[in-house]
């Protein structure tokens, strides 16, 4: 990683020009907390810190204004502008511009560390905290190229950025950098239900790495690993995924257990869903037999003419169509881990309220302007889509995307309750008849699932199903927490901490001894004999040296594996 090629035109001396690059995954030197380290020498620009250029300070807040609120040195915002106005050297700035660049993009970081390197002037050691190891590289890259950008012209010059990340801009622009940066985050960026579990990891010291780019996450060390990807769990039966992923199966199951479900029949044709309807009797629903986030299901389907255009909206999600009962009352999710309730959330269909001037077009285009909604699951709520299904359940209120509702006249867009299609939650964990409580722990029960999101309709959540009807329409395996933990209304519940509970009980370990020898000589031999002697003890010892990596005595890995033979061990 040394001596990377100069700009032409520059001479070695006069450009910034970076010299090394490394990613630390976890503890290192420098600090406990992931960075990214940017060795760079300034070169000619280490005559010229902060105070010595004017409009620099000016011009970086005004692409940066965030950098505003670093506290630096000083411990409270207005520190870095302060020792920027003071006079301080353009490596610690690109540092703090890698970190407020990455929390535009929309990461979380403020950990950051500039230290001259001995012996050599004018070369520092420029380190920041990351989230996602690509989107911090590439940030590092952009705080060097912006800072360079807003020298004076006789002093810019970049050597070496490519060693940090290749960049996508074949000239750089603070726009299109942040629309990279934050494209990338959003793009592999953890979603609310695993973020929530890592964060809950953190406060607990349990260490955690992640496997691939979506929600495969590894918790702990050695024998004491234990994997999640959402809110699946290394203890989440695949069998009972798989009953849980069959609605009618599902039904069948908490039927005979004598739980309140209802009556269904699987239909492959239009005309077997318009026999079943005839054969249930009164509105019902139609959805797809391993259907998920609402999508395909309709409900209050009364006529010939509405089952079959529900039929065919549920075919398209799935190949067996289940056509069911319709319990009348309120959507609720209700979340239980580990055989207990921690949390309840009452659902309402994505709507709009009319003002009497507005469209219902128009009034969904205002629904989405919410900061809160976005695409997909990633944010607290997710933006209403107007599509086929919206467009025929506003019909048959007789209403159109054109129709302007009254003043205060609440119109319902769709016919499921899910966040995934625009839905709202208002927490009611604290409402919940003991009942409805026990029935919804009982179904997690009967299907075998460890984390179960319980649908559950009752005409009120605070009386018995039992006496005023309603019951359990589905189980749900890897069920999202963001209603619960981004409700619309009411309390935020921290349902991460009963999943690390579920799989690190109190008082258990999640972590394996770690030792590191190192010296000039005799570190494999010192190892071996550590090995041998914990071996001795009874202990299952992995080790990993220059000439392999071996565990309880076998060697599983040929070569210099001192660096990377740690992960396998671990």
């Amino acid at each position: 990683m040394n001596n990377p090629e100069i700009e032409p035109g520059l001479r070695p001396g006069q450009a910034l020009c970076v010299q090394e690059v490394a990613v630390y995954r976890g503890p290192h030197l420098y600090s406990r907390t992931k960075m990214v380290r940017i060795q760079l020498d300034l070169g000619r620009v280490e005559q010229y810190p902060t105070n010595l250029l004017p409009g620099f300070v000016d011009a970086l807040l005004k692409h940066v204004p965030g950098l505003r609120e670093h506290g630096c040195s000083y411990g409270e915002p207005g520190g870095l502008v302060l020792r920027m106005e003071e006079g301080t050297w353009l490596g610690h700035v690109a540092e703090h511009v890698a970190i407020e660049l990455q929390n535009m993009a929309g990461a979380d970081v403020a950990r950051g560390k500039t230290r001259s390197v001995t012996n050599m002037p004018g070369v520092y050691n420029v380190m920041f905290e990351y989230e996602n190891e690509d989107v911090g590289l590439l940030a590092g890259r952009f705080a060097l190229e912006l800072v360079n950008l807003l020298l004076p012209i006789e002093l810019q010059g970049l050597a070496g950025a490519d060693m940090i990340a290749p960049s996508p801009l074949a000239l750089f622009a603070m726009p299109e950098a942040l629309r990279v940066l934050r494209a990338m985050h959003s793009e592999i960026a953890f979603g609310p239900t695993t973020a929530s579990i890592v964060r809950e990891a953190e406060a607990r010291s349990i260490p955690w790495r992640r496997l691939d780019n979506s929600s495969l996450v590894q918790l702990g060390y050695g024998k004491h690993i234990k994997r999640i990807r959402a809110s699946c769990s290394s203890l989440t039966s695949e069998i009972a995924a798989e009953i849980a992923s069959d609605k009618e199966l599902t039904n069948r199951l908490l039927i005979e257990a004598g739980l309140p479900a209802p009556l269904g029949i699987v239909a492959s044709s239009a005309e077997e869903a318009v026999e079943a309807a005839r054969t249930l009797g009164l509105a019902v629903v139609i959805k797809p037999v391993d259907g998920n986030h609402g999508r395909g299901v309709n409900i209050g389907l009364s006529s010939q003419s509405e089952v079959e255009w529900g039929f065919e909206q549920a075919r398209a999600h799935s190949s067996l169509v289940l056509v069911e009962q319709q319990f009348v009352g309120e959507d609720h999710r209700i979340l239980v881990i580990g055989g207990r309730l921690v949390a309840a959330a009452k659902r309402v269909p994505a709507h709009v309220v009319g003002d009497g001037r507005a469209t219902i077009a128009q009034l969904i285009d205002r629904k989405n302007e919410d900061p809160r909604r976005g695409n997909g699951h990633e944010s607290a709520l997710t933006r209403i889509s107007i599509d086929e299904c919206l467009i025929h359940y506003i019909a048959r209120s007789g209403y159109t995307l054109a129709s302007v509702p009254e003043w205060g006249k609440p119109v319902m867009l769709l016919p499921t309750a899910n966040l995934s299609t625009g839905g709202t939650a208002i927490d009611c964990t604290e409402d919940i008849h003991p009942d409805n409580a026990l029935i919804a722990c009982r179904a997690a029960r009967i299907l075998g699932l460890d984390i179960a999101g319980i649908d559950f309709v009752a005409p009120d959540i605070r009386r018995s199903v039992l006496e005023t009807g309603g019951g359990i329409i589905e189980v749900n395996a890897g069920p999202g927490f963001r209603m619960h933990l981004y409700p619309s209304q009411g309390k935020r519940r921290n349902v991460a901490a009963p999943v690390l509970d579920l799989l690190y009980p109190p008082g258990a370990p999640c972590r394996v001894p770690v030792l590191a020898v190192t010296g000039t000589n005799g570190k494999t031999t010192t190892t071996r004999m550590l090995a041998h002697i914990l071996g001795a003890d009874g202990q299952i010892v992995g080790i990993t040296s220059t000439d392999g990596v071996y565990i309880d005595g076998r060697r599983i890995m040929e070569g210099d594996c001192t660096v990377q033979g740690a992960r396998v061990s671990c």
